[in-house]
């Protein structure tokens, strides 16, 4: 990996607030693909006055792609950097800081170099954190609904409020996973099989409930690996989805998107009453008696998971996801915590 030296100075420099004359450094790549990749550069800096500084600073690199339904979220990171939404977060519900963007519109591709973040994040997060994190987005979102801030009008590339709703109807007209719900020849357990059918049946008048729910701005990949918990605080990364949609949009992917299985019922009694919680204290909600949480997480990851299923590699892929299905179906029959 070769990197600008000029730009790694800048960048330290505007970390540091200080004038870093040199630094060493070394790569490890986070997470890498076609499209995009994401390191870790790690070194010592010094500055004029021949003052050492150990240092950590994440480069992500991301190239043009095009998402289903969605062909500017490739930038939109960029975008959302480049604007003044970062002044909207707090101190405990925040983005890593950027020290330097740069966009190459001959190649699509841009850079961003920003605050590395040590934190438990992933499988690694505990209920409690889950907990927290549901309570802060529900806060945040909550302040922005309420002062609507300058900020949230200027944003001209974020994805559509129907984006979810596109989804599911995309995913629903592909005969592969919809057929084969409704085939003699699928394995699913019937239970499973029939709770996907039921949304079907009823998708239109389930949508017709979510978007009587408040508008709010959603960060859309609320998932386990986005999320990073440290010293009591929620940082968030991979704005690239994020867009318009609606109140609990978010905890879909927070519950059902890869996260512990074995917790999934626990997480969904205890994140969804911490975000009405959070969203409760600027915004009334208290006549919103069906917050679709569990519609949602079917129409998010229905058929996501019966195609995972369809493609998996061996029989233990297959099994977790028949068991993330099951879970979602014992979701219907709890009762959320006041």
């Amino acid at each position: 990996m070769i990197i600008k030296y000029e730009t790694l100075i800048y960048a330290l420099s505007r970390q540091f607030k200080k004038d870093i004359v040199y630094a060493d450094y070394q790569t490890t790549q986070l997470q890498g693909g076609t499209v995009g990749n994401v390191y870790l550069i790690t070194g010592n800096a010094e500055t004029v006055d021949d003052e050492k500084l150990p240092y950590r600073i994440v480069l992500k690199i991301q190239k043009e792609w095009e998402r289903y339904g969605d062909p500017s979220s490739w930038r939109r990171e960029y975008d959302l950097y480049a604007s003044d939404l970062g002044a909207t977060f707090s101190d405990a519900f925040r983005w890593p800081t950027c020290y330097h963007s740069e966009i190459n519109a001959e190649e699509n591709e841009f850079q961003l170099w920003l605050e590395y973040i040590d934190g438990v994040t992933g499988l690694d997060l505990t209920g409690d954190m889950y907990e927290q994190a549901a309570l802060e987005l529900g806060r945040y979102q909550g302040k922005l609904y309420l002062e609507q801030p300058a900020v949230l009008q200027s944003l001209n590339n974020l994805s559509h409020t129907d984006f979810m709703k596109n989804t599911y109807l995309h995913y629903r007209s592909w005969p592969v996973v919809y057929n084969y719900i409704r085939s003699e020849d699928c394995e699913l357990p019937q239970h499973l099989r029939q709770m996907l059918i039921d949304i079907d049946m009823h998708a239109d008048e389930i949508l017709t409930r979510i978007e009587r729910l408040p508008r709010v701005l959603c960060h859309r990949d609320f998932w386990v690996t986005n999320l990073i918990y440290a010293e009591g605080k929620i940082a968030l990364i991979d704005w690239d989805t994020s867009g318009w949609g609606y109140l609990g949009e978010d905890l879909a992917s927070l519950i059902a998107d890869e996260s512990d299985i074995n917790h999934m019922v626990e997480y969904y009694q205890r994140c969804v009453p911490a975000y009405y919680k959070g969203f409760s204290q600027y915004v009334d909600v208290s006549h919103i008696a069906d917050n679709c949480v569990y519609e949602m997480i079917l129409l998010v990851f229905g058929y996501r998971l019966v195609e995972s299923y369809l493609y998996a590699e061996d029989d233990e892929e297959k099994t977790k996801q028949v068991l993330t299905l099951q879970k979602i179906y014992e979701m219907k029959a709890i009762p959320l915590q006041d």
